[in-house]
């Protein structure tokens, strides 16, 4: 049994993991003078990689590439952003082109290249008309709810993949705007310069009795305030006045999209909607009370050496890798602690508990209905080293487990790399339904070359009913040359 495991969005939940997909758009972008004051003055942190390409090639003047905001001018700064890398922004993308304008967009290096996800080529196409690329986790991580390794993990290493590809990060936003005094002394110490939370500035969708703005000099720049995200419940008009509200005042407006596609769903604007507000919003500049800027340009600073996270070493030989194995611990959504369920295909799948387990207080029981394609199964989370085992490159692992089935089983595989990206590996063969509680062992091939994690669990691949517990790993080493 073998499968395309997809990743999901941002969803509120768990993230999970991808395959990769290459996709190479290339562009230039012009420099006004405006823009050589920025690159002398701070904004060079937002070059791509071999600098600025001359003027003579680009396409068209950019508007309002400016130097950090001075907060004595009256003027509204505002500030279009994009969270989670999502391939259907590359839509808005065009349009800022079109328009001359640019974006700050929040991305997850560990999802880049998976599907309905933008590819690292896609970034650097962005930076090279002007957009700056900010962090936003490897892997789509609420930073309150994870231990501190892990969540460090994940904003350091997120902001040390996009450094390596050759990107001047200096701004962040936190996932599903789950902040603590923790999170941001975190983000600070990876090196950040701001970080944007989200739903606290007024809207006709969210605070009635916010502000309408940011100061441009932000009292907090670890809590930068914007909109709720815009979605399809949006209109222009509403778009329209968060714009007219924040020119009364004057200061700095961000506004935060996911998805530009027609597909309708809740977080997402149709490409024509986001066209229409653009244009519009281009008025406004040209009147010259309102300017359409970056979040390095408000906030400015220059990008800092980038930081790595904590290590997550591997299990040493005769040690269980797994961290609660027999299921006991409870953690959030009814799942064990450092566990969750994974699936794909068209089938329905609920995860129990059972008492008493095969040792232990519980075990835990998935069953599989409406089967049609695919599989579900209960594996340790896809994270970057805190429950997901580490792992030597060349080395062989050996997995068990104790089962009981209606249905036959078979370990799957998945695989991380350096980078936070998890792909799909192999599967063992299949183990045969058992009415009593029966180990599944099996000695799975050496890990490939470029792996530096992996997770595995029993699945069911029908309908049926599956009751694990008590799951061991341990290295077994290098094979022995032939």
């Amino acid at each position: 049994m073998s499968e395309r495991y997809e990743l999901p969005g941002e969803q509120g939940g768990p993230p999970g993991s991808g395959l990769t997909r290459q996709r190479k758009r290339t562009t230039l972008w012009a420099v006004s003078w405006l823009a050589g004051l920025a690159l002398l003055t701070g904004s060079a942190a937002l070059a791509p990689k071999g600098g600025p390409v001359p003027a003579k090639d680009a396409q068209g003047p950019l508007k309002n590439f400016a130097a950090p905001v001075d907060s004595s001018l009256a003027l509204t700064t505002v500030t279009l952003t994009f969270d989670g890398g999502r391939a259907s922004q590359l839509a808005a993308a065009r349009t800022l082109r079109s328009q001359g304008l640019r974006g700050t967009f929040f991305v997850n290096s560990g999802f880049m290249g998976a599907k309905d996800y933008m590819t690292v080529e896609d970034l650097h196409a962005l930076a090279a008309d002007g957009n700056e690329i900010g962090g936003h986790t490897a892997t789509l991580a609420d930073l309150t709810a994870l231990e501190p390794d892990e969540a460090t993990r994940q904003v350091c290493n997120d902001r040390s993949n996009l450094t390596d590809w050759g990107f001047k990060v200096t701004s962040f936003s936190y996932p599903f705007a789950a902040k603590s005094p923790e999170a941001k002394a975190m983000v600070a110490g990876c090196g950040y310069n701001s970080a944007r939370s989200q739903g606290d500035l007024r809207s006709r969708l969210g605070c009635a009795d916010c502000a309408v703005s940011e100061t441009v000099r932000p009292a907090d720049p670890f809590s930068t305030r914007s909109t709720p995200e815009v979605g399809s419940a949006w209109t222009i008009a509403d778009l329209q006045q968060s714009v007219m509200d924040a020119e009364t005042t004057g200061g700095w407006l961000q506004l935060a999209f996911y998805d530009i596609d027609d597909s309708g769903s809740p977080r997402s604007v149709s490409p024509a909607l986001f066209n229409d507000f653009v244009s519009w919003l281009v008025t406004r500049t040209d009147e010259g009370t309102t300017a359409i800027r970056t979040v390095h340009d408000v906030i400015g600073g220059g990008a800092k050496p980038a930081v790595p996270g904590p290590s997550a070493p591997p299990a040493p030989p005769g040690t269980n890798a797994l961290r609660n194995p027999g299921l006991e611990t409870a953690g959030k959504y009814g799942l064990p602690e450092c566990w969750q369920v994974s699936s794909y295909g068209e089938n329905s799948h609920v995860l129990s508990v059972m008492a008493p387990g095969r040792t232990g207080s519980i075990a835990r029981r998935l069953d599989v209905t409406g089967y049609t394609s695919g599989d579900a199964k209960l594996l340790p989370v896809m994270d970057l080293g805190a429950c997901a085992p580490s792992v030597i490159p060349g080395h062989s692992y050996t997995l068990r487990a104790w089962y009981s089935s209606t249905a036959s089983t078979q370990f799957e595989l998945y695989y991380r790399n350096k980078v936070g990206t998890w792909t799909y590996w192999t599967a063992s063969p299949w183990f045969p339904a058992s009415a009593a509680y029966r180990q599944a062992e099996w000695t799975a091939p050496p890990v490939p070359a470029d792996a530096v994690g992996i997770s595995f669990g029993l699945n069911l691949f029908s309908d049926g009913e599956l009751a694990t517990d008590d799951y061991e790993m341990y290295d077994t080493g290098a094979p022995a040359a032939p």
